[in-house]
């Protein structure tokens, strides 16, 4: 029997939220948790409810979506947040990635992309709709030759490897394996890379993969 994915859904339109919950209700792994519709309530229920994952839009009023998500991340390092929004301008894709959310679509997708999308999220991988992909691609190949171009702090080979790996969800020892070299050497090098790109999280290491052009958004 699979394990129930319960959802929290943060958003300020009370039919969006309704028409969500219905679309949810089809697909027996999924439970609805909880429902809010400001930032600032997101983060009180979280507490609460503890969700396995969250849909959260961005404009919402007291608190938006990006910066409970970078209140939630902090707080509780490993959340699962999935962004769905109206608004898909490259900077707020930006913003909230580099907020800690694992994934995002834009408000029209279907339900099975919807379903796909939160079983993703939930496995602790990035989701994007096909849209949101072209814009990070667009975003990546115009700036991403060099990492400097964007602020970013530049990986030496068996780092970028390292990372890739990380993205993967892969543990230290299976990472260790893939590399033929030793499991310290890798927590060794997990380290030193977070330092360096001053991440808190694996959405953090994804975020930063994403816009060095390390790895490629996937739909």
């Amino acid at each position: 029997m699979q394990k129930k994915i319960s959802i929290l859904i943060a958003d300020d339109h009370l039919i969006y939220r309704e028409g969500l919950k219905l679309m949810l209700a089809r697909d027996p792994q999924f439970w609805v948790k909880g429902e809010v519709s400001d930032g600032k309530e997101l983060v009180l229920k979280v507490k609460q409810l503890a969700p396995d994952v969250i849909i959260t839009d961005i404009r919402m009023p007291y608190l938006d979506g990006i910066e409970a998500t970078k209140r939630l991340c902090r707080a509780y390092p490993g959340t699962r947040i999935l962004a769905l929004s109206s608004f898909s301008e490259d900077y707020l894709i930006i913003e909230m990635l580099e907020a800690g959310a694992l994934g995002f679509l834009v408000k029209g997708v279907g339900p099975e992309e919807l379903s796909k999308a939160i079983r993703v999220v939930y496995t602790h991988k990035p989701y994007f709709s096909l849209e949101v992909t072209e814009k990070i691609s667009k975003i990546i190949a115009g700036k991403h030759s060099d990492p400097k171009s964007l602020g970013l702090i530049s990986l030496n080979e068996m780092e970028k490897q390292i990372v890739k790996l990380i993205c993967k969800e892969l543990t230290s020892k299976e990472i260790a394996d893939r590399l033929s070299v030793g499991k310290r050497t890798v927590e060794s090098y997990r380290v030193r890379i977070m330092d360096k790109i001053g991440a808190r999280s694996v959405a953090t290491v994804i975020t930063y993969a994403l816009k060095a052009g390390i790895i490629r958004p996937s739909v």
